[in-house]
C-alpha cells in the first residue's frame, strides 16, 4: 500500500457515472416498480452505498477510508438507467474508487434484478468525472 501518512488532511470528493443500456419496456418496468425481485432503484442505490463502504475489501491496496457522505442518484431514462455515484471524506487519500465500485455495484444490483426480463443489458461509460481535494488538486471530465 501506499504510504499516505506524510499527506495533508483535505476534503476530498470524488464524482462517477455509468450506465445500464437495456430494452426500452425493461427501463419503463423499472420505472413502474413492476419487476418481480422489487423496487430495483432503491436496491441499487443501497447496494452502491454499501459498496462505497466496502472498496478497501474489495480492491486490493486500497485504504480503508471514513466517508462523510456517499450519495447515488440514478435516473431511468428510455432504454437506459444511469447511475451517478458522489463520494465525500476528509482525509489524506481520494474517494475516487469509492465512487467507480459504488458506480459499479450499483449497475452490477440493475443486472441482477432485471436479467430475467432482459438478457441484451449493457453495462457501459463507466468514469470518474470529477474530483477535488489533494494535491493533485481538481480534475473535471470535458462534457
Amino acid at each position: 500500500m501506499v504510504n499516505v501518512g506524510g499527506k495533508d488532511i483535505t476534503s476530498r470528493r470524488a464524482v462517477a457515472r455509468c450506465n445500464v443500456q437495456m430494452l426500452s419496456a425493461t427501463s419503463s418496468a423499472i420505472a413502474s416498480s413492476s419487476l418481480p425481485k422489487g423496487d430495483v432503484i432503491a436496491t441499487a442505490r443501497i447496494a452502491g452505498i454499501q459498496a462505497a463502504k466496502k472498496t478497501s475489501d474489495l480492491i486490493p491496496l486500497c485504504h480503508p477510508l471514513m466517508l462523510s457522505a456517499v450519495t447515488v442518484n440514478i435516473s431511468v431514462g428510455e432504454g437506459v438507467v444511469v447511475i451517478e455515484a458522489i463520494v465525500e471524506t476528509t482525509g489524506q487519500t481520494g474517494v475516487e474508487m469509492e465512487a467507480l465500485t459504488a458506480c459499479s455495484v450499483a449497475a452490477l444490483t440493475i443486472y441482477d434484478m432485471c436479467k430475467s426480463a432482459d438478457t441484451t443489458m449493457v453495462i457501459g461509460e463507466l468514469a470518474l468525472w470529477e474530483k477535488s481535494g489533494g494535491r493533485s488538486g481538481t480534475f473535471q471530465r470535458p462534457e
